[in-house]
């Protein structure tokens, strides 16, 4: 569904603007897109019993000016020249845990007396009670100690570590569009309203640069950067644009399929394997490929 509408929502928003005077209005638009693309999902989810939500990474091409928007753990790069320039940043539990502890702290009935917005090294026993032990709300990027309570027994709303990182036990992603029944696993409480569907909107000024044929924007969901870093991608791209001619229409395709099939890996004895024999990606493995300059350029 975000698929096959969201760009008509953003065409809608960017309609209309008489003029675009400031990128910010852009910016402005593109969130308002993602809102009312949510907003569709739940009524959608009342008249359809149907249920889910999705990541939603969003590149919008306007006056010479690349946006690109993301509500999830999916990721963009440009690579220019060599150099790698970071487009987005990925939501999860971990690097948005500031903002849930913000909202569990001043709502707390949203936390259902289940959960504490606190968080701790470990989860806190009860045999700890009156014991001092290490914690962080959500004013603190460091640690600090506290006599444990009854309260600090209940389970963190932010726990984990990466990928085993979760909100409420349940969910590794903190924004997108959707999951508006989604419930904490054995429990009524929901989720929703801790889940933001409003993208972070980076610009990327393309008439500030001469880009040539090997400059290209990476778009990936969380199967391909799970196993592959920024570095990687950018070497693949190297490897795979300079096997093609710079007008040959297929290098773009092949290098999309080039990281999807070097991030699923190898079939071998003990399953799909990277070359360096770990695991090859147990996710879904989207890729986008566009070509920032010369030939078979969208610019």
């Amino acid at each position: 569904m975000a698929s096959r509408l969201l760009h008509c929502h953003i065409r809608e928003q960017l309609k209309d603007l008489k003029e675009v005077t400031h990128e910010s209005l852009v910016v402005g638009a593109i969130e308002n897109a993602f809102h009312v693309m949510d907003e569709q999902m739940a009524q959608e989810r009342r008249g359809h019993q149907v249920e889910g939500g999705c990541c939603a990474l969003v590149v919008v091409y306007l006056l010479g000016k690349v946006y690109v928007a993301n509500a999830g753990d999916s990721r963009a790069i440009i690579v220019r020249n060599g150099e790698i320039i970071p487009m987005s940043r990925e939501f999860t539990p971990e690097t948005e845990r500031q903002r849930l502890q913000l909202l569990g702290f001043m709502k707390p009935e949203l936390l259902g007396g289940e959960f504490t917005h606190l968080e701790f090294p470990r989860r806190v026993q009860p045999k700890e009670l009156g014991q001092r032990m290490l914690y962080r709300d959500q004013t603190m990027t460091g640690w600090a100690y506290k006599k444990i309570e009854l309260e600090d027994l209940r389970f963190p709303l932010v726990c984990g570590e990466g990928k085993k990182a979760r909100m409420m036990a349940t969910i590794g992603v903190t924004r997108g569009l959707g999951d508006h029944n989604l419930k904490v696993c054995s429990s009524t409480l929901p989720i929703k309203p801790f889940l933001s569907c409003f993208p972070e909107v980076r610009v990327y000024d393309l008439t500030q640069y001469e880009h040539c044929p090997d400059d290209v924007l990476v778009l990936g969901t969380d199967g391909l950067w799970d196993v592959t870093s920024d570095c990687e991608v950018a070497a693949t791209v190297d490897r795979v644009l300079s096997g093609y001619e710079p007008n040959d229409p297929n290098r773009y395709t092949a290098l999309a399929q080039a990281l999807v099939l070097g991030a699923r890996g190898a079939p071998r004895d003990r399953g799909w394997r990277l070359p360096n024999n770990k695991l090859g990606s147990g996710d879904d493995i989207s890729v986008f490929i566009i070509p920032l300059g010369g030939p078979g350029s969208y610019s």
